[in-house]
């Protein structure tokens, strides 16, 4: 049996990776039965994001599998998406390459909430070529008054030329002039 190997004598790795994303009506067993055919299909669950937004169940995963695997879950998804009355893209993709020269930081903020704030603090990072890793955002009642609150919790990779104490001085006036409480720190791996 011969190997399949590259001009540069390295062999290629077996690993595919696929990414399925799924909207639909939030009921139990969702997980259980998108797990079950993942594992059935002989494929693992890399990375994955789940939660509930309002009635919604709305789910991102990554799996991995050799590539008979894989074309064994992909063949399901239209059975799967009936079967579980779920909207549902799939995607295959790479192994993403690691931003050199990058560093993790965490920024939290928290404001009286209204329309925008997601908007201005994705152009503030935007703007100085910062690109947002993760992100999570919640509205919820103030203790006592019951006023509308955002809250934003998000992990940004910062290029290790940027001088993080101008970057801070920088984000520290922006939320200033927009009345946001925040912070950014390193990221704690």
């Amino acid at each position: 049996m011969e190997k399949n190997i590259f001009d540069n004598g390295t062999v290629p790795s077996m690993k595919k990776l696929f990414v399925i994303s799924a909207l639909g009506k939030d009921r139990p067993g969702i997980v259980n039965q998108l797990s079950k055919a993942i594992l059935d299909s002989g494929c693992n669950v890399e990375d994955s994001r789940m939660t509930v937004l309002g009635g919604e169940f709305a789910l991102i995963l990554m799996v991995s599998g050799h590539w008979g695997a894989i074309t064994r879950l992909e063949r399901q998804v239209p059975a799967l998406e009936k079967k579980l009355e779920l909207t549902i893209l799939a995607k295959h993709t790479e192994p993403r390459t690691a931003g050199q020269d990058m560093v993790p930081y965490v920024v939290d903020v928290v404001a009286m909430d209204h329309p925008g704030i997601v908007h201005e603090i994705a152009d503030f990072f935007a703007s100085r070529g910062i690109n947002i890793e993760e992100l999570s955002t919640w509205t919820y009642p103030a203790a006592h008054t019951g006023t509308p609150m955002f809250s934003l919790n998000m992990t940004v990779s910062i290029p290790a030329g940027v001088q993080i104490g101008r970057l801070r001085d920088e984000f520290t006036g922006f939320c200033d002039n927009l009345n946001l409480d925040a912070t950014i720190e390193p990221a704690r791996q």
